[in-house]
């Protein structure tokens, strides 16, 4: 008589992480500085050469690819992903309200809360079939896979200035094109993340996740605790959703002092 095993999901800890809240919490400070620094070179003027450089552009996507791969990683540890998912996908079009409405000129179409959002709502029936996919082998997928689509909104394969190809010009069509990673021409947003490639990059926290699965039964939760990064990692969609408007409001605030 033979005896079938099925695999089980990733066990969910008891208790947060405070190494990740820590983590997240950073990350939104980093965010909120570079953020400000946008609001002052774009809307108010400041001449900084530097911001539009190769450090900056590192820095933002330094920002990006925590978040996106922290939300992968943490996506097995919470609960009620179906909300979850629906709460960070409707934001991520509150933002695209706001924008088209009250700042036309600098539209945010598919931004980061999007596609986090999307990436959380699609692993709900995905997981059924990543569950039996080794996790090192789909770690390694996840990030080659990442790294060969890197350039697909430009048009190409390849990962920056590597470039393996051209991607075929019929996928780059309308908006629904620009959602999975093909922008039509005339396409533009001030902050754009397509499924693809980030998905993967999501998938990637996803598999490293169950990588280290036993190590984290073994961590202890309150490693690396530093309350004040935790509490922020651990309200980071509120802080992000209130951190422009509230940058915006001081740095207003702050002109109007000085002009006055």
């Amino acid at each position: 008589m033979s005896t079938v095993t099925t695999a089980q999901p990733p066990v969910r800890p008891r208790r947060r992480i405070a190494v990740l809240d820590a983590l997240r919490g950073l990350t939104l400070l980093s965010m909120i500085a570079y953020h400000t620094c946008w609001d002052l070179v774009y809307l108010f003027g400041m001449d900084w050469d530097w911001y539009r450089g190769t450090g900056a552009y590192i820095w933002q996507q330094s920002i990006c690819w925590t978040f996106i791969l922290l939300s992968g990683f943490c996506w097995s540890m919470g609960k009620r992903p179906l909300r979850r998912g629906l709460t960070v996908f409707a934001c991520g079009w509150v933002v695209t309200l706001v924008t088209v409405v009250f700042m036309p000129e600098e539209q945010i179409w598919f931004g980061v809360l999007t596609l986090i959002g999307a990436c959380m709502l699609l692993l709900i029936p995905l997981e059924r079939v990543l569950r039996h996919v080794p996790a090192g082998g789909g770690l390694a997928a996840a990030a080659a896979l990442f790294a060969l689509l890197r350039n697909v909104n430009r048009g190409t394969f390849g990962f920056e200035s590597l470039v393996l190809g051209s991607v075929p010009e019929g996928l780059y069509r309308d908006l629904f094109t620009a959602w999975l990673g093909f922008p039509g021409p005339g396409f533009s947003s001030t902050d754009y993340f397509s499924l693809v490639p980030w998905l993967f990059l999501f998938l990637a926290g996803y598999f490293l996740r169950r990588l280290l699965d036993r190590p984290l039964e073994r961590l202890d939760p309150d490693v690396l605790r530093c309350p004040p990064l935790c509490a922020l990692g651990r309200w980071s969609l509120p802080v992000y959703m209130l951190h422009q408007p509230v940058v915006y409001g001081v740095l207003l605030a702050g002109a109007a002092l000085l002009r006055g």
